[in-house]
């Protein structure tokens, strides 16, 4: 059984308490748990515009492993990145609905993986 958890905050990038967009799902299909997070709508220092979070987008999602250690919130080990073939970054202001898109993509195609024995072990 593979359980999909939204949870409150971001799974991922050192600013982003300054996005505007935060979404972290935690997939958990038992030994193997994953988080998908994406941010953006990154707000400038002075709050007056928006920034880009990297070279050439508003938003991103990412995925990554779990800590093994953290066993009461199973957030993300940095060193453990994952690939996936969905789409990953956006390049406009106020695509909230195209992020949210984005990310459920995202996690569609992991628990599409997971659920196929393909990857993620």
């Amino acid at each position: 059984m593979i359980k999909t958890i939204e949870r409150g905050w971001a799974g991922h990038f050192i600013c982003a308490n300054r996005c505007r967009f935060r979404r972290n799902t935690l997939i958990d299909a038992g030994e193997t748990k994953i988080v998908v997070s994406t941010v953006g709508l990154m707000e400038s220092l002075n709050g007056d515009s928006f920034e880009k979070i990297g070279s050439g987008r508003y938003y991103e999602t990412m995925a990554f492993h779990t800590n093994k250690e953290d066993t009461r919130y199973h957030d993300i080990d940095v060193e453990k990145q994952i690939s996936f073939e969905s789409e990953w970054a956006i390049n406009e202001i106020d695509a909230d609905d195209k992020a949210n898109e984005m990310h459920d993509n995202v996690v569609r195609e992991i628990v599409d993986e997971i659920k196929n024995g393909n990857r993620y072990e």
